[in-house]
């Protein structure tokens, strides 16, 4: 099977394929800048009819789309590792993308087996938007003096298949701060300070063998916590990840509640026997989760106040 994969490969450094491909998926780092200059080089090489698809994480489309003679062919294709692995493609489209190009998309997702789902360009997308605050909830939480193996505990408890803290290190702390960077711009949201200094240090995680925890043969070393987690842990880390799934359907990032679900537990691992975040909020009882949001309001301050999503979401949904 490898060899055939590899034999359907072929190089091309000098990037003549251009012309001839239907499809085209950019994949650089996540610089806007260095993103528009391999756009400036390769659309006069490509076919009228060709898609211009760019894997990025979280910059929005629009941004990516300045400069392009035909905006409208640019559309995202958000693959998540490894990607042998993952099931799941964000196929994202701006408010210039043409919709011949948003179906060309879909039906590549679909010739490689793709679970394919359809987002309207907004920093972060669906899923690493909702990740974002469980994250960030976890990192307070072990600047707070909480035992990194007792946060992951809690998590893991709730179903999720690793911790937040594991998974920031399996992602990569650089990765989190390039991603993260459009969502700490209020002073509510500012990046933590733990989480500033491992990336100063130039301790990623998991690639460096330091992060949060020492790596060793792929495996974290994780202190087994004498203490028991605080009463309210778990729900900071769920609820805030449930309450932005609200807010991303919410604003339409993704038009129905049932691929926000689908897109949450392929893209994150979200506990599948929950149904997904928005289905887990109905099961819990909507009026309880927002008296639940409101009183971590009152307790950790105004990063859990309710979207103003949870009366919408009270609707059927499909809705």
């Amino acid at each position: 099977m490898r060899e055939q994969t590899l034999a359907r490969l072929s190089a091309d450094v000098e990037g003549e394929g251009a012309a001839r491909a239907d499809v085209i998926i950019e994949a650089i780092f996540e610089n806007p800048e260095a993103k528009q200059e391999l756009y400036a080089r390769l659309e006069p090489r490509m076919k009228p009819t060709a898609v211009l698809a760019t894997n990025t994480s979280s910059i929005v489309l629009e941004q990516l789309a300045t400069g392009l003679a035909r905006p409208a062919r640019l559309i995202g294709l958000h693959f998540f590792n490894p990607v042998p692995r993952m099931p799941l493609i964000e196929v994202i489209r701006s408010e210039h993308t043409d919709a011949a190009m948003v179906q060309a998309g879909l039906a590549f997702a679909r010739q490689i087996d793709k679970l394919a789902i359809p987002c309207r360009s907004s920093p972060g997308f669906l899923v690493n938007r909702v990740l974002m605050p469980y994250l960030s909830e976890a990192v307070r939480a072990a600047e707070a003096g909480i035992p990194l193996a007792l946060i992951d505990r809690s998590a893991e408890e709730f179903g999720m298949p690793m911790g937040p803290i594991e998974l920031a290190d399996v992602v990569g702390l650089d990765v989190i701060m390039s991603v993260g960077k459009v969502f700490f711009e209020s002073p509510q949201a500012a990046v933590p300070t733990i989480l500033l200094r491992l990336v100063e240090q130039k301790k990623f995680g998991k690639k460096t063998g330091a992060g949060f925890y020492t790596w060793q043969a792929d495996k974290p070393i994780k202190a087994v916590p004498a203490a028991s987690a605080p009463p309210d842990l778990q729900d900071r880390l769920l609820l805030a990840l449930v309450n932005e799934a609200v807010a991303v359907w919410r604003e339409r990032i993704v038009d129905d509640a049932d691929l926000v679900d689908a897109g949450v537990i392929f893209g994150t691992g979200f506990a599948p026997f929950r149904g997904g975040p928005l289905q887990y909020a109905r099961s819990r009882g909507i009026d309880a989760v927002i008296a639940r949001l409101q009183e971590l309001q009152q307790q950790h301050g105004p990063r859990f106040a309710p979207d103003a999503g949870w009366e919408l979401l009270r609707s059927p949904p499909s809705s």
